[in-house]
C-alpha cells in the first residue's frame, strides 16, 4: 500500500495531480458492482490498492498545495502585504492567515531528515521578522 509519505516524495505536485485525475477519472466512469455485491467488478474499476493510492494522493496533493500556498503568503509579505490583504486573499481573517502562516513557519523549523528539509534557526528567524505581527502596520 502506498501512504502518502511515500508518494510525497515520488510525485512533484503536477504528478500527483496527473496520477490522481487518471485514478478519478477511471473510477468515476466505471460502471458500480450491484447492490448485493455479488456482481463481477467492472474491468476499469480501481483496485483496492489503487483505490488507496487514490486517498494518499489526495493528501499528497493537500499537503503540496499547502506548502505552495504558504511560500505565496510569503512572497506577498515580501511585496509588502498586510495580513488584512493576505487575509481577504485567502478568503479568511488577517489572524487566520497569521496563525496559519505562523504553524507553517514551527514545522519548518521541526523538519529534519525522512527526505524533509528543515529550517536552520537563522532561516526561521528570517521567516518569523518577515511574518510579523499581524495586528503591527497593517496600513499596507
Amino acid at each position: 500500500m502506498s501512504t502518502p509519505d511515500e508518494l510525497e516524495r515520488q510525485y512533484t505536485l503536477p504528478g500527483a495531480v496527473a496520477r490522481y485525475d487518471a485514478l478519478r477519472t477511471r473510477d468515476a466512469l466505471s460502471s458500480p458492482a450491484d447492490e448485493d455485491d455479488s456482481a463481477p467488478p467492472d474491468a476499469d474499476a480501481l483496485t483496492r490498492g489503487e483505490s488507496l493510492e487514490l486517498l494518499a494522493l489526495g493528501e499528497v496533493i493537500a499537503r503540496k498545495a499547502g506548502y505552495g500556498r504558504q511560500l505565496s503568503v510569503r512572497s506577498a509579505r515580501r511585496a509588502g502585504a498586510s495580513w488584512s490583504q493576505i487575509g481577504a486573499a485567502l478568503g479568511t481573517s488577517k489572524q487566520a492567515a497569521w496563525e496559519a502562516h505562523a504553524r507553517w513557519i514551527d514545522d519548518q523549523a521541526r523538519e529534519t531528515g525522512d527526505g524533509h528539509w528543515g529550517w536552520d534557526a537563522t532561516e526561521v528567524a528570517a521567516a518569523r521578522a518577515l511574518a510579523g505581527d499581524p495586528d503591527a502596520g497593517d496600513t499596507r
